[in-house]
């Protein structure tokens, strides 16, 4: 959850976050029901899915403003799916077999930046002060430079999608972990890890994985952050597809996370490869 804190500036930065007049206007009207199962559960404004496997669920949402989390309990996971021309625009741009190396590279950053600025919707600290303008004094808002958001893309498809993380966000610091899956056990293994020991006490950490198919990556890269002192509930996933397996085994571990995801497909095959999907994220991305 974001905090305030009210402090004199005694001027304001070189450079300020673009902020579109309109935004709160297109999101407006109530969101329409992204289903995964048959049982639905109705909120105020919002309807949702929810996914339940033995003890735990998860609840996905098709809704791009903040009021989807608050109305889910801090238990459950929540995955949302904002309702934006422009994800379902780069989403096909993705999906096509004949968009060439270059193009899919730009189109999963362009991704990225859209998810990323969701994400980040009531959940950066912010600083407050008096400033002059060329008018007059003018009260101002600023997001807090003293509490960066820990970016963390998983090698090497991660790196397209987080690619304009530091435009969108006016504090981040970038940590990479390499991760590669056995194309037959599917098991995921660690090759380079830039991790710190430890993680600060309350810190926002966004971790970037373009495909969340059977799980075992990104659950292997959660892990690694709860072994550093890191909750669940402070970890936000940005991912261009996700599927139901990697949901499940998300939702089954790890209580409160955020998903923030351009599209869900319901099938992953025999080779752990979502269905459209969108083929190998990393080989797409970069041509080898």
């Amino acid at each position: 959850m974001a905090t305030t804190t009210r402090t004199p500036l005694p001027r304001p930065p070189d450079t300020l976050p673009e902020m579109s007049p309109s935004h709160s206007r297109r999101y407006a009207r109530s969101p329409a029901l992204l289903s995964l199962s048959s049982a639905i559960k109705p909120f105020p404004k919002f309807e949702f899915s929810i996914g339940r496997r033995r003890a735990s669920c998860f609840v996905v949402a098709r809704s791009g403003t903040a009021m989807g989390e608050h109305a889910v309990s801090d238990e459950r996971m929540l995955v949302m799916v904002p309702p934006h021309p422009l994800i379902k625009h780069w989403i096909s741009v993705l999906r096509n077999e004949q968009t060439p190396c270059a193009i899919f590279k730009s189109a999963m950053a362009e991704l990225g930046r859209l998810l990323i600025y969701e994400a980040s919707r009531d959940w950066l600290p912010t600083i407050t002060g008096e400033i002059q303008s060329p008018i007059g004094p003018a009260t101002v808002e600023f997001i807090d430079p003293r509490e960066p958001v820990a970016v963390i893309p998983i090698l090497r498809a991660g790196l397209a999608l987080a690619e304009h993380a530091p435009s969108v966000l006016p504090a981040t610091k970038t940590y990479h972990l390499g991760m590669r899956r056995d194309e037959e056990t599917l098991q995921p293994s660690v090759y380079l890890n830039n991790l710190p020991d430890k993680f600060p006490e309350g810190s926002r950490i966004l971790v970037v994985d373009p495909m969340l198919a059977t799980g075992g990556t990104i659950v292997a890269a959660i892990e690694l952050l709860k072994d550093r002192g890191v909750d669940s509930k402070q970890i936000k996933i940005i991912s261009a597809v996700a599927a139901p397996p990697a949901l499940q085994k998300l939702s089954k571990r790890f209580l409160g996370l955020r998903v923030y995801a351009g599209i869900i497909d319901p099938v992953v095959n025999e080779k752990g490869f979502m269905v459209p999907g969108l083929g190998d994220a990393g080989d797409r991305s970069f041509g080898t």
